[in-house]
């Protein structure tokens, strides 16, 4: 096992000095990677890149470029760029975020999201092999049909031969696609009491692509508090738990309520979606049980 360092993104307590200062000193004591985040706030490429200056041997993680903030070209851009930078240390992460960010942040439509996953890192796979890209998918063509567009090739090249692809996943068809079309899988809220039935949708994945998952890395993150009162800790992490679990998403569509219902908080996952959509936040934290805090959490 390897341990990696998770630095959010800004505005959660940490500025860009303190985050530096936290990663080199990761660094210094051993940590195999560090990765960054993005939502609607800082972007997880440029802090990267900052990152990359600052640091020497550290691999650079993205947890997760957001599908519907970049084209499948401009993330393989993207991370070939931070892979030279950072003399070779770049993981690529990407995800397909959600319905709330995607369409009233990005402006794209959510949906189809199986399909676009596999035509999106199917492309920025040919993209950093530096072939000449033309790709006919169900969601995805390039160059497209009816234009004057050409086939295009990146035009540097990344120090790595490949750099790794994660594929973060939460449901049960993309954690097996994760298995299927990528070299790494990024689980959010993983339980280790569930791994059995991950471990089964990973190697349904890898069956369709005839391979094994001898070489395939499951990268968690895990959200921890420190203290010497459990119970303060727990405390710590229910603000959070209760924002993904009530509130990250709509009613119809949250993925983290969902996977919580999956391993078996059915009832407490309602009450807690419901206390936090009616405005009751506090309420909504004290309502998780502290065995979904210890399945999900180091506290």
């Amino acid at each position: 096992m390897k341990l990696g360092l998770h630095v959010g993104y800004w505005g959660l307590g940490m500025g860009p000095s303190d985050q530096l200062q936290v990663v080199q000193e990761a660094e210094r004591l051993g940590f195999d990677s560090v990765w960054a985040a993005e939502a609607y706030g800082s972007d997880a490429a440029s802090v990267l890149a900052w990152l990359a200056a600052g640091t020497t041997k550290v691999k650079l993680g993205s947890a997760i470029f957001q599908m519907p903030g970049r084209s499948a070209a401009m993330t393989a851009m993207t991370a070939a760029t931070i892979d030279e930078l950072s003399g070779g240390r770049m993981v690529l992460g990407i995800g397909s975020s959600g319905p709330q960010v995607a369409e009233g942040w990005h402006g794209q439509r959510f949906g189809r999201q199986l399909e676009r996953t596999r035509d999106y890192v199917a492309v920025v796979r040919k993209a950093l092999s530096r072939e000449r890209v033309e790709y006919r998918g169900e969601t995805l063509e390039l160059p497209l049909p009816d234009g004057p567009g050409k086939p295009l090739k990146l035009t540097i090249a990344p120090v790595q031969a490949q750099i790794p692809i994660y594929l973060a996943a939460i449901g049960p068809k993309n954690t097996a696609l994760a298995g299927e079309i990528a070299d790494g899988w990024i689980p959010t809220f993983f339980s280790p009491e569930h791994v059995s039935e991950f471990r089964a949708l990973l190697e349904e994945g890898a069956a369709r692509s005839a391979r094994s998952l001898e070489r395939f890395d499951i990268a968690p993150t895990v959200n921890s508090y420190i203290s010497e009162d459990r119970a303060r800790a727990r405390d710590l992490m229910r603000p959070l738990l209760a924002l993904y679990i009530g509130g990250m998403g709509s009613r119809q569509q949250n993925f983290y309520n969902k996977l919580v219902q999956r391993y078996g908080f059915e009832d407490a996952a309602r009450e807690v979606q419901d206390l936090y959509l009616a405005g009751h936040k506090e309420q909504a934290g004290a309502a998780i049980p502290d065995q979904l805090i210890d399945s999900v959490s180091l506290c």
